[in-house]
């Protein structure tokens, strides 16, 4: 079984050189040699590198940096910016970039950005013009993700993090960490949207292994199909609640998936919705 990690953030220590546009709860440095050793020691083949915005905004040169070190253990992810008019311009060129397998947007509520933004549209033209699915964080504004997915039916969408707020720290988990669940499953309506079961041991309120994700994974699982459902860690983001080892080992051992069903869970569904498999060697 090929396992691959549908998200994970990683990043050097802050410097001038390269410097972070904010310090997040993260570990002081993350860099691609430290991720490949996290996932090498939990089995993890290889990832889908998302750009990490907290620190570099639309900057994803680090990321190109250990895609090239790295060939065969990560593919790109970056953010665009929905202000920027050449925005096409620049998914253009990101589909030229070795590695490369999609772009990505932020439509937090705190935001204020509307689904029909025009940028947002020039983003997900563009997204089918060079054959990029977009991977869309919307969690807390669910009914403005909807929308936006509705809106543009011939893009490829894929949903982060469940579409559920998570914490980032322990004592900020919310007294009722699936409420937005009933709106996650209409989602599954959208056939043109796949869901990132990724950060989803932060959501437990359980220790270790944590049991009680299992319920309401199971409906997910139900409502998407788990062809259209990508697992990840979204490490480093979910480092204060979880470590690596834990976001990884309940989905490799947990007796609530078949083992198809983890093959899928767990590699298969990304492969399908990226066009990337890593090679180890």
């Amino acid at each position: 079984m090929t396992i691959i990690d549908c998200q994970i953030h990683a990043y050097e220590a802050n410097t001038p050189q390269r410097p972070w546009h904010s310090v997040p709860n993260w570990p002081a440095h993350v860099t691609g040699d430290e991720m490949v050793g996290a996932m090498d020691k939990v089995g993890v083949d290889g990832a889908i590198f998302i750009s990490p915005f907290a620190m570099y905004r639309y900057d994803a040169s680090y990321a190109v940096e250990v895609q090239r070190a790295h060939p065969g253990r990560f593919a790109l992810v970056k953010p665009v910016d929905p202000d920027n008019p050449a925005v096409a311009d620049v998914i253009a060129d990101w589909k030229k970039s070795p590695g490369t397998v999609g772009i990505r947007i932020m439509l937090p509520k705190e935001g204020g950005r509307k689904p029909d933004d025009p940028g947002l549209d020039r983003i997900a033209r563009a997204a089918v013009k060079y054959d990029f699915p977009v991977n869309i964080l919307f969690w807390g504004n669910v009914d403005a993700g909807t929308a936006l997915i509705d809106r543009h039916p011939d893009t490829r969408f894929i949903i982060d993090h469940l579409a559920i707020m998570q914490p980032r720290t322990p004592d900020t988990r919310p007294a009722q960490p699936w409420a937005d669940l009933p709106k996650v499953l209409d989602l599954a309506k959208r056939k043109n949207a796949v869901i990132k079961v990724s950060g989803a041991c932060t959501l437990s309120q359980k220790p270790y292994p944590f049991p009680d994700i299992w319920d309401p994974l199971a409906r997910v699982f139900d409502a998407w199909g788990i062809e259209r459902c990508l697992w990840g860690t979204d490490w480093t983001r979910a480092f204060a609640v979880v470590n690596y080892e834990q976001a990884v080992e309940p989905f490799r051992l947990t007796d609530r998936l078949s083992e198809s069903e983890r093959a899928m869970l767990m590699g298969g569904a990304c492969v399908k919705a990226y066009g990337w498999s890593p090679q180890k060697g």
